[in-house]
């Protein structure tokens, strides 16, 4: 019963407060007015509720108020925020369906244009067209010391008229396709020489990636660019044949080709300007069995080392290959610790690694072995020695074996005999079994090379290269005729003679005995100078005159006599060294000698006109080379090293893309990039083709 009348006062109560608020609600200005409730009412309601009303009702309107209006501020701002999410979203979609929109349109106009573009490749160049050739190019007369035909004119001077503009210019001929040869033809202004470029291989390639090509990182065709697409440029002509001599008098170049039915045939190629560029080939240094070896100067060495390399897996799967046979066909030595060696280490080592036993059985992988010969104490050894430790701890930490202060003494179809000395300083012979190995030991001079030392006697004294002066004139030949770029040169470092010889000149011509001449600082300066512009490599050697100057003067007379002088040049040519034989100085070479070409083309009516057919006009017309080194750089698997001009560092992954920028930049062509970038794209998504063919 007392709970019953509980539940009944609480429903009245209930009621009464909600006759309350709506009364404040309905009533609210009228209660405002009168500021409070009246006594029936407020003895309705809770005594909590009744003293909150003993309050100005206009209060308890404005919390009403402030309430619902926070109330609906707050429905709003929850609102707002559902809408502005709902839009973000919506405006999301909205640009990525436009940007993809915009992408397919885009792909789609590139894709029609593409293929309207294929359709206008497709058709015939001047079949029916008469074309005039001249008769000395179908019949050449006969002359030269070996009475043979002398190619004056070729098919092609009279294809167009561009051709028949440059039939009768000033004649210059290139031996050799290499980088020195590629420069200067990408460097000569078009129309100013008829140009010939003579060379067994009718592409140029592309070197410094060769090692890539040996495994498959790269196609071989990715590292060639048709010469004849460079020649074009500057409407020359090609022939694929072989220099094998020279008559400097007569200006005749003896080439040898084979003929249709394999015969060899002869004949001249005369000239105004020869550019001796015929690059170089492996030393031997007179070991015996180098026809055991492989060696990597051109792509057809690139693609029998590829095969050979597969070959040896695939034997050595078969199952009738015993432990130990499988064992040596899965010993790759390298003999040569430079570049080249290295960095074909490195990518056989990545192919073995990443690619062996997604295809091979797993146990190949566990037996082979790569070794590295060096004859120094390490590795690289022209890079700075902190680089050259640094490829040795990453070979030792990937399981490369590197063997230094190690001479091969012999290769045999089976095994390589090497010295070494042991811990006790004793030299004992040493040896590897090998399957492979690659021959990579540095340069020396090609036969052609050789010939023309030989008939230029005492003139050319050097035996690994032919000697050139500052302006890469053969030394030797007549002046201004034939010049040498490349492997297969070397710029005389003798400041020291021609200093000599111009001071006894100056001497004479003034009456004096040259031994009892004396040079004072000024002078000193003057030489300097002219050693400076005839000799740029000797500018590093000349920064500090008064030094020098101080240092050679003995006697402290404030002078330089004769043989003081001879002693200070003397010690500068010490110093000189020969330039290193790479692709960057053969670019550099060729490119300087375009300039100078274009320049002596251009300056040729002026000295016509004056009659300046003798001197030293090289030297008038352009300056002396100076070669800049630009640095090296060399791959050591998923990883490279970076020696350049004093700065230092080497990394993984992140300098092994620097490394492959740096080379795809120097690309020849467009073409070659492409490729590239292809190929190393096929390579991160399908792996190296490992098949040989």
């Amino acid at each position: 019963m007392a709970s019953t009348q509980r539940a009944v006062n609480g429903f009245a109560r209930a009621s009464v407060a909600r006759l309350f608020f709506q009364a404040t609600r309905t009533q609210g200005l009228q209660c405002a007015q009168q500021r409070t409730f009246t006594s029936a009412v407020r003895a309705q309601v809770p005594r909590t509720w009744r003293r909150s009303t003993a309050m100005p009702i206009s209060r308890l309107v404005l919390i009403r108020a402030e309430s619902t209006a926070a109330a609906v501020d707050n429905a709003l701002k929850t609102k707002v925020k559902a809408v502005k999410s709902k839009s973000r979203i919506v405006r999301f979609a909205a640009r990525a369906f436009a940007t993809l929109g915009f992408i397919v349109v885009i792909a789609g106009v590139v894709i029609v244009g593409f293929f309207i573009y294929d359709a206008t490749t497709y058709n015939s160049l001047g079949a029916d067209a008469d074309i005039p050739v001249s008769e000395l190019a179908l019949n050449p007369r006969r002359g030269g010391p070996k009475n043979l035909p002398i190619a004056e004119y070729y098919l092609s001077d009279d294809d167009c008229e561009d051709s028949k503009d440059t039939k009768h210019k000033p004649k210059l001929v290139i031996l050799g396709t290499g980088w020195a040869s590629v420069a200067l033809l990408k460097q000569l202004n078009a129309g100013d020489y008829h140009v010939t470029v003579i060379s067994p291989e009718n592409h140029f390639l592309f070197t410094p990636m060769l090692p890539s090509a040996t495994v498959g990182t790269l196609e071989l065709r990715s590292l060639v660019e048709p010469i004849r697409r460079i020649v074009m440029r500057v409407r020359g002509h090609f022939l694929k044949a072989s220099a094998v001599d020279v008559e400097f008098s007569e200006k005749l170049v003896e080439v040898s080709s084979v003929g249709p039915t394999g015969e060899d045939q002869r004949f001249y190629v005369p000239y105004d300007k020869l550019v001796v560029g015929v690059g170089s080939q492996t030393n031997p240094h007179g070991v015996k069995g180098l026809e055991n070896c492989h060696f990597l100067k051109n792509i057809a060495d690139a693609g029998n080392i590829r095969n050979k390399i597969i070959k040896n897996l695939e034997i050595a799967c078969l199952p009738t290959t015993s432990d130990s046979e499988r064992r040596r066909l899965l010993s790759f030595v390298v003999s040569g610790g430079g570049p080249t060696g290295v960095e074909f280490a490195a990518e056989l080592y990545d192919m073995l690694n990443e690619d062996l036993c997604k295809y091979y059985p797993r146990l190949l992988r566990n037996e082979i072995s790569v070794h590295v010969i060096q004859s120094r104490g390490h590795i690289l050894n022209t890079y700075d020695e902190a680089l050259s430790k640094y490829a040795e701890a990453r070979f030792a930490h990937d399981g490369l074996d590197i063997q230094t202060n190690a001479r091969v003494k012999e290769v045999r179809p089976d095994k390589i005999l090497f010295s070494q000395k042991d811990e006790t300083g004793q030299i004992v012979t040493k040896e590897l079994p090998h399957g492979f190995c690659l021959w990579s030991t540095g340069v020396a001079q090609t036969d052609f090379s050789q010939l023309l030392a030989k008939k230029l006697g005492d003139a050319q004294m050097n035996r690994h290269a032919l000697e050139t002066d500052t302006h890469l004139r053969l030394s030797g030949t007549p002046l201004g005729d034939v010049y040498c770029v490349g492997d297969c040169s070397t710029v005389q470092n003798n400041v020291s003679d021609h200093i000599m010889t111009f001071l006894r000149t100056l001497a004479w011509e003034k009456g004096k005995d040259p031994e009892e001449m004396k040079i004072t600082f000024a002078d000193w300066r003057g030489v300097a100078k002219r050693v400076k512009s005839r000799f740029p490599q000797a500018g590093d050697h000349l920064r500090r005159l008064d030094k020098l100057f101080e240092a050679y003067d003995k006697d402290k007379s404030g002078t330089l006599d004769f043989s003081e002088l001879n002693e200070l040049l003397k010690q500068i040519d010490s110093k000189l060294t020969s330039l290193p034989a790479t692709a960057q100085r053969a670019n550099q070479q060729g490119v300087y000698l375009g300039h100078k070409f274009n320049k002596l083309a251009h300056a040729a009516p002026g000295m016509a006109i004056n009659d300046m057919a003798d001197g030293d006009i090289d030297e008038a017309v352009y300056k002396a080379f100076e070669y800049h080194h630009m640095g090296s750089l060399a791959y050591i698997g998923n990883g490279a090293i970076f020696d350049i001009n004093g700065y230092n560092f080497g990394g993984g992954l992140f300098a092994a893309y620097l490394w492959r920028g740096a080379y795809f930049a120097q690309s020849v062509s467009m073409r070659t990039r492409v490729l590239l970038a292809m190929d190393w794209g096929k390579r991160t998504l399908f792996g190296r083709d490992m098949m040989n063919y």
